[in-house]
């Protein structure tokens, strides 16, 4: 089955989240996206309140790696809909730190561009404990 464009800009997503790459994250943002905020457990609503969210992280993260499994991507018209299973290292603070989170995107498309209009991804606790 061949990848859907939604599952293209995933890929772009967590390539640019390695990167640290802020800025260009934004590019994938629709004015309106929410998006789950880790550090507080909380909702991110709109732009500016996912990009303040970026500008706490940076500086205080870094050596990221994320690895996408069981990727899947839908598309309906102008929504398109990714799920995946994100499994991700880095370094907060200084401390390693590992993640294995189903995630989801909502898309909209927006001027002939896809926008991530919903970001959800939240960690599981680590079941090996």
């Amino acid at each position: 089955m061949a990848a859907t464009a939604v599952e293209g800009i995933v890929r772009e997503l967590f390539e640019a989240v390695d990167a640290l790459d802020f800025d260009r994250i934004g590019t994938y943002l629709a004015d309106d996206t929410q998006g789950v905020d880790e550090l507080s457990g909380g909702w991110r609503r709109g732009r500016a309140a996912l990009e303040a969210y970026f500008r706490q992280l940076q500086g205080n993260v870094e050596s990221v790696h994320s690895q996408l499994h069981d990727v899947q991507g839908s598309e309906w018209g102008d929504a398109g809909l990714v799920t995946c299973t994100v499994d991700q290292a880095y370094k907060m603070g200084g401390a390693e730190q590992r993640v294995h989170a189903p995630t989801s995107v909502v898309f909209r498309r927006e001027g002939g561009d896809w926008k991530v209009a919903l970001f959800h991804s939240v960690p599981l606790p680590d079941a090996s404990g």
